[in-house]
């Protein structure tokens, strides 16, 4: 049997794809090439890159009337033609949402992918995206096993009390709680952190995950014990384009005063605001970085309050703090983002060592900071694939 797993991660406008060698069962994924897939001014960009992401090629497609996230697999599988017509041992893919049924990583058939069709409103801007690859990649791959692996399941270990929202108990019994979301994120700093941080790994560590999609995970244990994000993908933190924590008056008013449909304020809530509507300008954060726009800057300093704002709740619930974690496309390159949270953080004992943190870490904190801090890349693809092969490589 072939030893090559696939671990898909899909979007909206891109997908990323990464090609892994796994010896056997149980063994870490090596990966081989890195592959995304993007949509830019009317045409699907495919950049190839090899084992440490350096680019090796790129094409190029034009963006025909089907559908485009169609079209991006389609990307892909014609450059699996070109270098020989690769059929994956097993193919593993990021689904967000996985309810209170799927705690783990799970073997795809028709009956899971009916549940998790029943998930999508809970994650429009992802978990469709994250079943049509299923669907896609069934058809190219006929019988090779497929897996889903769920944002959610990180958070299986959050305490009862943590799960509940203040609502009457019929409510919860149907499935409305909190479930937490970025958990292969999570997972894989959770199995990295011991190589920079060792014992202080398993003691109270909050990480961040920022990028367009941004949450606070509390672990201890290297167990997530609290997060912001809650029953859906829009709680919590302030994000591109979701508003995050917000209270549900406003929701009522929007819809009860302001006549607004449920439609329109689903509209609203994940695609109109966050950075985007708070600065009106851009979702993302090096755009609004470089803007001499007042309304910029408010945007960038909101995030970045909501972020210390949460870091508060994720204290609390662990009891202090022993190591903070950044990580995420902002987390990860937004140096100046970074300093402005650890400054309004400090009092949990943050000092920030400003050339670590320009050089992106990854130790950005001083030798005498009480609370160490690092940076460190996620990489949800190698969680996928390392999951992938514990359920089908031989």
């Amino acid at each position: 049997m072939s030893s090559i797993v696939l671990a898909v991660n899909s979007g909206s406008s891109s997908v990323k794809a990464t090609v892994f060698d796994v010896a056997s069962r149980g063994m870490p994924a090596m990966a081989l090439h890195h592959l995304l897939a993007e949509i830019y001014d009317r045409e699907i960009r495919l950049h190839v890159r090899d084992a440490d992401r350096h680019e090796v090629d790129t094409h190029a497609f034009p963006l025909g009337s089907h559908d485009p996230h169609d079209e991006l697999f389609q990307a892909l599988l014609l450059w699996f033609e070109e270098i020989g017509n690769l059929r994956p041992s097993a193919i593993g893919h990021r689904v967000a949402h996985g309810g209170p049924t799927f705690r783990a990583a799970t073997l795809v058939d028709d009956s899971t992918l009916a549940l998790l069709d029943q998930l999508v409103p809970l994650a429009p801007l992802h978990q469709p995206y994250c079943l049509g690859g299923i669907r896609a990649l069934a058809k190219r791959f006929p019988g090779v096993p497929q897996i889903a692996c769920f944002d959610t399941a990180f958070h299986a270990t959050l305490p009862e009390v943590e799960t509940r929202f203040a609502l009457p108990i019929a409510l919860h019994r149907r499935g409305i709680r909190r479930y937490g979301f970025h958990g292969l994120s999570y997972a894989h700093i959770a199995d990295v952190l011991p190589r920079l941080a060792g014992e202080r790994a398993d003691g109270r560590v909050i990480v961040a995950h920022l990028g367009s999609g941004a949450s606070l995970c509390a672990m201890h244990g290297r167990q997530s014990v609290a997060t912001t994000m809650g029953f859906t993908a829009l709680d919590g933190l302030m994000m591109g384009t979701r508003c995050g924590a917000l209270d549900p008056g406003v929701v009522l008013y929007m819809a009860q005063a302001l006549g607004m449909s449920a439609e329109a304020i689903a509209d609203t809530l994940y695609h109109h605001s966050g950075l985007l509507g708070v600065s009106g300008e851009s979702a993302d954060m090096r755009v609004l970085l470089k803007s001499a726009s007042p309304t910029a800057a408010e945007a960038a300093a909101l995030f970045c309050y909501r972020v210390n704002r949460e870091m508060g709740a994720m204290a609390a619930a662990l009891g202090g703090v022993d190591a903070i974690v950044f990580t995420g496309g902002i987390g990860e390159h937004g140096a100046t983002v970074r300093a402005d949270i650890c400054r309004l953080a400090a009092w949990l004992g943050i000092e920030l060592d400003e050339e670590l943190n320009a050089a992106h870490g990854p130790v950005i904190s001083t030798a005498d900071s009480r609370v160490k801090v690092y940076v460190i890349e996620a990489d949800e693809e190698q969680v996928i694939a390392d999951e992938a092969a514990k359920l089908c490589v031989v």
